[in-house]
């Protein structure tokens, strides 16, 4: 185990590596990235232009950085809000569209997100009552639509307890799992806000 002279203390950005400080006249490791003053800024295509510094001359650096600096007035606002990028429309996609749209085709990474993963939602009632995750099990299995009314739940499941009960198939209790889900489904239902 090494001693508390040989380890190095960490600091956050660190990159250790066989280069030399961009300061001049410096011969210290460059271990730090900072970029470069009128070089180009960071984009979604490219890091920008940076030099490599040692410790010292990464802390000088960083003590006299201004982010503002050559920025009008205007351009100083406009980052500052913190709407910056919010005030673009998003993009719309066809709901019919199979296919989820690739992560570069979104300036926010939120509206990325909620095109993959939202897309697996689904459709709220016709007349708005809300439907939970159970409520939409059951009239799975009872082969409904969402926008079923209390008339149609009590039609199909009569339709279904005589398919699946032994009395009506000649005493064959193969079905009973099947009927059992179906009460249940029923039951699940019956109390649901969308039918009451």
């Amino acid at each position: 185990m090494p001693d508390a002279k040989s380890r190095q203390p960490r600091f956050h950005g660190r990159v250790p590596g066989a280069r030399a400080c961009s300061a001049p006249g410096c011969v210290a490791a460059g271990e730090f990235r900072a970029p470069v003053r009128g070089g180009t800024r960071p984009t979604a295509d490219s890091p920008g232009d940076y030099q490599w510094l040692c410790l010292d001359h990464v802390r000088a650096f960083n003590a006299s950085y201004n982010f503002f600096e050559g920025m009008s007035a205007e351009e100083i606002t406009a980052q500052q809000t913190p709407y910056a990028g919010w005030e673009r429309e998003t993009r719309a996609f066809a709901a019919a569209s199979g296919a989820t749209p690739r992560w570069a085709d979104f300036i926010d990474p939120l509206d990325a997100i909620q095109a993959r993963y939202g897309a697996g939602r689904q459709a709220p009632r016709n007349d708005g009552k809300p439907l939970s995750d159970a409520d939409r099990r059951a009239l799975k299995v009872l082969g409904l639509e969402a926008d079923a009314d209390r008339r149609a739940l009590r039609q199909r499941y009569s339709e279904l307890v005589r398919r699946y009960h032994p009395d009506r198939n000649g005493g064959d209790r193969s079905q009973e799992r099947a009927l059992q889900a179906v009460i249940e489904a029923y039951g699940q239902l019956k109390k649901a806000p969308a039918f009451a």
